[in-house]
């Protein structure tokens, strides 16, 4: 039983992993807005059902939204000498400086196209604001979300944001990890994050 969901797992992932790579290609020689779900899954070989079973719209396949336990892991309750923008600032600039040149190709790849796509550009601001709320829901544990806590994401989370735009904007040429240190040293500085 082990081995046959595992097997199945490996499957599930390899698809998974081949409608990205066909997606991205298509996004990047044709543009985000000429290829549709059926052309992605054509391309493929898989039904459009099954691209539907992996990503939720073609939006997804480029714009990654983290599951509500990868956000309490991440940005739970932090510890009593960390504010919440520090402990975003310090998630975020840390995960994505432990890349290696393969994932920091697939990243600016993916911020390249969402980048160069004026829908893309405004959806993930409504990324954005999913993910803060699913972090300020995360420091809750069940209560009311505090006011605070929401504005304190987005703004940290719209920082990130605004970051990995301009290092797409210039092809990559900067230092990913100190334009996210750039933007989230502005909102410390503007005492954006009292707590």
């Amino acid at each position: 039983m082990g081995d046959w969901a595992e097997g199945r797992n490996r499957k599930w992932e390899a698809t998974h992993e081949r409608i990205y790579d066909v997606a991205v290609a298509l996004f990047t020689d044709e543009g985000f807005e000429q290829v549709s779900v059926a052309s992605i899954a054509a391309a493929a070989g898989v039904s459009v059902q099954t691209f539907y079973a992996h990503y939720p719209s073609k939006e997804h396949v480029v714009m990654n939204l983290l599951l509500p336990e990868q956000i309490a892991t991440l940005f739970g309750a932090p510890p009593a000498d960390r504010t919440l923008g520090e402990r975003i600032s310090e998630t975020v600039v840390g995960a994505m400086s432990a890349f290696d040149t393969e994932q920091r190709a697939q990243l600016l790849t993916r911020w390249r196209i969402i980048a160069g796509t004026p829908s893309l550009r405004h959806r993930v601001g409504e990324f954005d604001r999913v993910t803060a709320l699913m972090v300020a829901e995360s420091r809750t544990g069940g209560g009311p979300v505090r006011p605070v806590d929401l504005v304190i994401a987005g703004a940290y989370f719209s920082a990130m944001t605004t970051a990995l735009l301009g290092w797409a904007d210039g092809d990559g040429e900067r230092d990913l990890r100190e334009c996210l240190v750039e933007a989230f040293d502005v909102l410390a500085g503007a005492g954006a994050d009292p707590g």
